[in-house]
C-alpha cells in the first residue's frame, strides 16, 4: 500500500505543480499586496513546500520501512491538507460569487488587478488534485496504522 500511496502522492504533486506554475504565471506573487479574497503567497508556497517535504519523508519511509517516518509524513500531510482546504475554500467562495467587475474586489472596493490568479485554474485540474490528495491522505494513514502489511 505504501507504493500506491507514493504513486498517488506523486500524481497529486504533479497536479499541484501545474496549479502553482499557473498561479505564478498569472501574477499570484503580487496578490500579497492586493485587497480582497485571494490566495496569498505565504499560503500557497507553504502548501507546496510542506507537501514536497512530506513526499521526501514518505520516499525515505518506503526505502527504510521505519514506521515512525510514516507517522511523520502523515502529520506533515495532514497540515498540508488543512492548508489545501483553506485555499480550496478561498477559490470556491470567489468562484461561487462570480467574477468581480474588472478593477474591483469582491467587497466592491477597487484593486490594483482584476481577478485573482487562482480564478484561472482549470476546474478539472483542481478537482483531480483534490481527489488525488484525499486519496493520498487516506492511503498514507492506512499505511501508517499498518493496514496492508
Amino acid at each position: 500500500m505504501e507504493w500506491v500511496a507514493l504513486v498517488t502522492w506523486v500524481l497529486t504533486a504533479g497536479g499541484g505543480f501545474v496549479l502553482l506554475a499557473q498561479w505564478l504565471a498569472g501574477g499570484g506573487m503580487r496578490q500579497g499586496r492586493e485587497s480582497g479574497t485571494r490566495i496569498r503567497p505565504w499560503l500557497i508556497l507553504s502548501h507546496f513546500l510542506l507537501a514536497a517535504t512530506g513526499l521526501v519523508v514518505w520516499i525515505i519511509y518506503v526505502a527504510t520501512d521505519k514506521d515512525s517516518l510514516a507517522w511523520v509524513a502523515f502529520a506533515i500531510l495532514a497540515f498540508v491538507a488543512l492548508l489545501g482546504w483553506t485555499m480550496f475554500a478561498i477559490w470556491w467562495q470567489r468562484r461561487k460569487r462570480g467574477a468581480a467587475v474588472p478593477g474591483t474586489d469582491v467587497a466592491g472596493g477597487t484593486s490594483a488587478g482584476s481577478e485573482p490568479a487562482e480564478q484561472r485554474f482549470p476546474v478539472s485540474i483542481v478537482t483531480l488534485h483534490g481527489i488525488l490528495a484525499v486519496t493520498t491522505v487516506v492511503l498514507v494513514f492506512l499505511t501508517a496504522v499498518g493496514v496492508g502489511d
